[in-house]
């Protein structure tokens, strides 16, 4: 039924979230509308990062509205890997099938890495 799946990211400065998503994330630009849109995209999963026409109301970076999930094979590599490039964790949690590091974009929208045992 569905072909692919993406999520939207309301943001208040473009260029910002898309030097993160590109330059320290490490996604690849798909396409972009210029001053509104850049659709970036990791394997298997495509954000588009929106800001808002004049008129139209946003709330970016409100906790809880948006969760993007990043799986990785090494999760202490990624996290020493983002960390150089600037990128402060909050907490990483450890359960049974998996460990979870917690992170956010410069809008404070909540990432996370996982890497499953």
């Amino acid at each position: 039924m569905f072909k692919n799946a993406s999520v939207t990211i309301v943001v208040d400065d473009l260029k910002k979230a898309e030097q993160f998503y590109v330059e320290t994330l490490g996604f690849e630009v798909q396409f972009q509308v210029e001053g509104h849109l850049i659709q970036v995209e990791a394997r298997g999963l495509s954000i588009g990062l929106v800001h808002p026409r004049e008129g139209q109301n946003s709330f970016p970076g409100q906790s809880g509205s948006v969760h993007i999930g990043l799986e990785v094979q090494d999760l202490e590599s990624a996290i020493e890997l983002l960390q150089s490039r600037g990128v402060d964790f909050q907490a990483i949690m450890e359960e049974e099938a998996t460990r979870i590091a917690y992170f956010s974009d410069p809008e404070g929208n909540p990432l996370y890495l996982i890497e499953l045992k």
